[in-house]
């Protein structure tokens, strides 16, 4: 199949360098560059070609990454995944101009405001179905700190596939959980339900002091990715998302 071909300018707003109008008067500029060459014509084709962002420069950069983009964001405690409430947004941990780009890109679930951790954002909806699909299994590993010492009785009853949260009449799947000391462990599942993590040792008696996810599917959270950073994905690490079940 042939690569798709679109306008130059419908493909630059759409990443968010400006309006139609204004990317005609770079390209006028000649700050526009294709393989080192001034493209003048703002409605010139231009194929989208896995390495045309390494060919295609405006004001001597290289433009951003093309549609499909799909990303991991190490988020904060404090930031919440929302376009709209108040206060810091994970979408203003994402460069400016990254907030202007059609299709947008969306949070892959949530994490609460007060749960930091591994999120995916991305502009492939149809990506974005695939992992959420109960259908996709993929589960997602938390690092969990309680506020009183764990009793023994947690592993069994979080496996067992029939703890019930409050205020909902279809018991959890099962969960797999591994103590690590008194107030810590760590929880796998595979459900997404409103808060769960914190509901379900709430029905276990206790209460989750904090909560990191650092792992979804088969893709780890990097040592190395300090909280506010993103990295993008190649396609070995989307791969990896669905390659690890509960």
């Amino acid at each position: 199949m042939s690569a798709k071909a679109v306008r130059l300018d419908k493909l630059l707003a759409n990443l968010g360098y400006g309006s139609r109008r204004e990317i005609q008067a770079l390209a006028r500029m000649g700050e526009i560059r294709l393989d080192g060459e001034g493209l003048s014509d703002a409605g010139a084709r231009i194929t989208l070609a896995p390495d045309l962002p390494g060919r295609l420069t405006v004001e001597g950069e290289p433009i951003d990454p093309l549609p499909g983009l799909c990303l991991m964001l190490h988020k904060p405690v404090g930031v919440t995944c929302s376009h709209k409430e108040a206060g810091p947004l994970v979408y203003g941990l994402l460069p400016e101009r990254w907030r202007r780009r059609e299709p947008p890109l969306s949070t892959v679930g949530r994490l609460d405001k007060d749960t930091s951790g591994l999120l995916l954002l991305t502009d492939d909806g149809s990506l974005l179905h695939r992992i959420i699909s109960p259908k996709a299994n993929v589960a997602k590993r938390y690092q969990v700190t309680l506020a009183r010492a764990l009793d023994g009785s947690e592993e069994a009853a979080l496996a067992s596939g029939t703890l019930m949260l409050d205020g909902e009449d279809r018991p959890l799947l099962p969960v797999a959980m591994e103590a690590q000391d008194a107030t810590h462990c760590a929880v796998t599942l595979t459900e997404g339900r409103y808060h769960q993590v914190r509901r379900m040792f709430a029905a276990l008696g206790n209460h989750v002091e904090a909560l990191h996810r650092d792992r979804v599917g088969g893709l780890d959270l990097p040592a190395d990715l300090p909280a506010g950073d993103f990295r993008i994905l190649a396609e070995p690490d989307i791969s990896a998302l669905f390659s690890a079940g509960l």
